[in-house]
């Protein structure tokens, strides 16, 4: 058993780096941290409910997409009845006016760069 210190020693330097995220993140609190995003306040439900609209808005956006583009459809009968307007810049934007405050604080958390503004264009916030 000469080489105890070395195998120890090795083992130390595993444990640290497979564990490395998880006591990074709790020192750091970087995994507690939600962003605070800006509701709007004169709407109370989105298009569909706010868990399906947290997880799955992308799906949604793309299914609008495709169908008004291809098939020429404009409206969607979401799930509670309610007929919508298929539009980004109409139907999201007019709750949802601000993109740095909703759209880009959640996006830039997450790490994703959604193709949206790709062909939409944004209107400019103006000073109130």
């Amino acid at each position: 058993m000469h080489d105890t210190v070395k195998v120890i020693t090795g083992i130390t330097i595993f444990l640290i780096l497979i564990l490395f995220p998880l006591w990074y993140n709790g020192l750091t609190g970087k995994a507690a941290y939600v962003p605070e995003l800006k509701v709007p306040v004169t709407e109370k439900q989105c298009v569909e409910s706010t868990p399906y609209m947290k997880t799955r808005h992308m799906e949604l956006l793309d299914k609008w997409k495709e169908v008004a583009v291809r098939q020429g459809v404009r409206t969607y009968v979401a799930k509670d009845g309610k007929i919508h307007t298929i539009g980004l810049t109409g139907t999201c934007i007019k709750c949802h006016s601000d993109k740095e405050g909703f759209c880009d604080k959640c996006h830039n958390y997450a790490g994703v760069k959604p193709h949206c503004w790709d062909c939409h264009n944004y209107p400019r916030v103006t000073a109130k």
